[in-house]
């Protein structure tokens, strides 16, 4: 036997070598993969309110971060010419700047329509104890420690929007996983 009848009957002797066989297998393989697609296109259609929780929503978790960094800086900024006394415009700007950026986050927040209102006050409330607390505290060591003038406006402030951010940021990312409700 040459070698060319020894790869013809290899060949007859494969699973596929019968062209109707290969097909049909081929399109069973086509229509496992389209059943599959179609489970996925449905378990993503049945994701519920945490699906439409990063798409359609405003941006509100970045600006309360932005909020967060930007006094964070004016603090950071302040303390690092302590004891001295610090140059205040750059502070000043940086406070402001988290100030509007945290009136941002709110005025989005209340915009929104179909929302889990109910789960956002109730963290929203919770954190803004543990938070004022934490702040007020903080308010206190300044205080203490003799600080005074427009530095203790500043810092005061920077708490205020510290305070007032993280309940907003922690109410926001609980809330908009939960089943919506209209606003009443």
């Amino acid at each position: 036997m040459d070698l060319d009848e020894h790869l013809d009957q290899h060949v007859h002797d494969m699973p596929y070598a019968n062209t109707e066989a290969h097909h049909a297998d081929a399109e069973a393989h086509h229509a496992d993969a389209e059943a599959h697609h179609a489970d996925a296109e449905a378990h993503h259609a049945d994701a519920g309110p945490g699906r439409e929780a990063f798409s359609s929503r405003p941006p509100i978790p970045l600006v309360c971060l932005t909020s967060m960094a930007l006094v964070l800086g004016g603090g950071v900024y302040l303390a690092s010419y302590l004891p001295r006394r610090a140059p205040l415009a750059p502070a000043v700007g940086l406070v402001a700047a988290a100030g509007v950026a945290l009136i941002a986050a709110v005025v989005l927040v209340a915009g929104l329509r179909q929302f889990a209102w109910d789960a956002f006050f109730l963290v929203v409330r919770w954190a803004l104890v543990a938070y004022g607390v934490i702040a007020g505290i903080l308010e206190y060591v300044f205080v203490s420690d003799g600080t005074r003038g427009t530095m203790l406006v500043l810092l005061t402030l920077s708490l205020l929007v510290f305070a007032v951010d993280i309940p907003v940021l922690f109410g926001f990312s609980v809330a908009r996983f939960q089943a919506p409700r209209a606003r009443r």
